[in-house]
């Protein structure tokens, strides 16, 4: 069974808005650019991982530019934030969980996107990774972090779980908005606990004193 298109377009013209503010919010807070910095940092956030996946998948012209309303919903998302966020740049907490709400969001659609077009349960799963971290990626490094998905080892693992839900419901045959709304919360869950208790991935093993 195919992921239906009216949903995934949905899920992922959200995903779209909520990076975009997310973006905006880091170029705001962080670096403290002006208003093409913010707007560029915020499409950047929310289109870059979807551009990744569709030439990876050879999906091109990706998504992107050949759907007005991709570039439409990132500027938009990005002006809304430059213009508000003088009320929410001094805090975390909404950077945060837009952050995870885009990652839990394009981890459904990534995953379900890469079936369609003939990729295999694995590849699938890895593609929808690649889609939500890819636009907190490219934002990181051009505000010169470590990117998240390199030092948070709860970033990275709920979206493959996302994924890995998506592709199963899709593969099943229950796939729909119930599925991919479970699958998108259970990654945001996941992000969001390892957020507010500090848990990450093991790692290396200290040198014995």
């Amino acid at each position: 069974m195919a992921a239906q298109p009216t949903l995934v377009l949905v899920l992922d013209l959200v995903g779209t808005l909520v990076f975009a503010l997310d973006g905006a919010l880091v170029a705001l807070r962080v670096a403290r650019l002006d208003i093409v910095g913010a707007v560029t940092l915020g499409m950047v956030t929310a289109i870059g991982g979807g551009v990744i996946r569709d030439l990876l998948i050879g999906a091109v012209p990706p998504a992107t530019f050949s759907d007005w309303r991709y570039l439409t919903v990132a500027t938009a998302g990005g002006l809304i934030a430059f213009l508000l966020g003088h009320h929410l740049e001094r805090l975390s907490a909404p950077i945060t969980v837009l952050d995870a709400a885009g990652l839990s969001l394009f981890a459904v659609t990534g995953a379900s996107k890469a079936l369609d077009f003939g990729l295999g349960v694995g590849q699938a799963v890895i593609l929808g990774a690649i889609t939500a971290v890819g636009g907190g990626t490219l934002r990181d490094v051009l505000v010169r972090r470590v990117p998240a998905v390199l030092h948070s080892g709860l970033y990275a693992i709920p979206a493959i779980i996302g994924s890995a839900l998506t592709v199963a419901a899709i593969r099943l045959d229950v796939f729909g908005p119930v599925a991919a709304v479970a699958a998108a919360t259970i990654c945001f869950l996941i992000r969001m606990v390892g957020v507010r208790y500090g848990i990450n991935a093991p790692g290396p093993p200290r040198r014995a004193q």
